[in-house]
């Protein structure tokens, strides 16, 4: 313990000896934690949810995804894809705000929300940073909407043939009725009973094919209503906050009193050391 306070008032000692050294390098170093915090490009973040493209009328054991979840992921971090992107902004590749763009994208999939993905993307203000949200998935929509063309027109081809043969069956429903109608009346007026029969058994078969084909129907229908079958588009609105993402005001002079302090003290007790070290001292 008296070891302890003995260094301590030696510490406190070169502290008061070279208070010149210790102010100097903190007040340099402040100075320079505000030069970066005022200087420095601001930097606005964006987050965007994005729900995947589906068809809900697909073949049995095929995803309704028009992509699936990891590939959605893989594709929007390609460097093509992203320049893409940017052209689409109004930005070459080699410009400051693309290269940000690339450096600062970050993806978060949701698998149990839909799946969404979570995008989160950086600009030098509010405005372009919403922009270059919108613009990816602006993107990736295009790209989705050739990929679901052939399953969403094969969709509907299934339910125009519905629509068709539930058309046809009920022209013979109505036909079929109208003549078991005759031949109930025939069957009145005669002792032969076969023919009401068979006309009611075939009446009976139509009408189950009349039902199946209208439960074939309303199922596609829903299949092809907005609740199974979507684009790929913005879950909820771009989200960017009113402040800032980079520097942190609070976080930067935060550091910044840190680094003098440590900076000041190092400072001072390297020119006590050196001032002993030097002859005649």
């Amino acid at each position: 313990m008296e070891q302890d306070e003995i260094y301590l008032i030696d510490l406190w000692r070169i502290f008061i000896r070279e208070w010149k050294w210790f102010a100097g390098v903190l007040v340099l170093t402040l100075v320079c934690t505000y030069a970066f915090a005022h200087l420095v490009k601001r930097q606005w973040e964006a987050s965007a949810w994005i729900q995947i493209a589906q068809v809900g009328q697909v073949p049995s054991g095929q995803d309704p995804k028009v992509e699936p979840l990891a590939r959605v992921l893989e594709r929007l971090q390609l460097v093509p894809f992203q320049n893409e992107v940017m052209a689409g902004a109004g930005f070459s590749p080699e410009s400051a705000q693309a290269k940000l763009y690339r450096k600062s994208l970050k993806l978060e999939p949701l698998p149990y929300a839909g799946p969404l993905i979570r995008l989160n993307v950086r600009a030098y203000s509010r405005q372009q940073a919403r922009q270059f949200a919108a613009a990816t998935v602006a993107q990736l929509h295009a790209l989705h909407r050739r990929l679901e063309a052939l399953p969403l027109n094969s969709a509907r081809a299934r339910l125009a043939r519905v629509e068709a043969d539930l058309q046809t069956t009920l022209a013979d429903q109505a036909r079929l009725q109208q003549a078991a109608t005759i031949e109930n009346g025939r069957a009145g007026n005669s002792r032969g009973a076969a023919s009401p029969v068979l006309a009611s058994l075939l009446l009976a078969d139509k009408n189950e094919e009349v039902r199946a084909l209208q439960q074939a129907r309303s199922d596609l229908i829903d299949r092809l209503g907005p609740a199974y079958t979507y684009e790929t588009s913005l879950m909820w609105p771009v989200y960017v906050p009113d402040r800032q993402a980079f520097p942190n005001p609070e976080l930067t002079y935060g550091i910044g009193m840190l680094l003098s302090l440590f900076l000041g003290a190092s400072a001072a007790i390297a020119r006590n050391v050196a001032r002993r070290r030097s002859p005649g001292r």
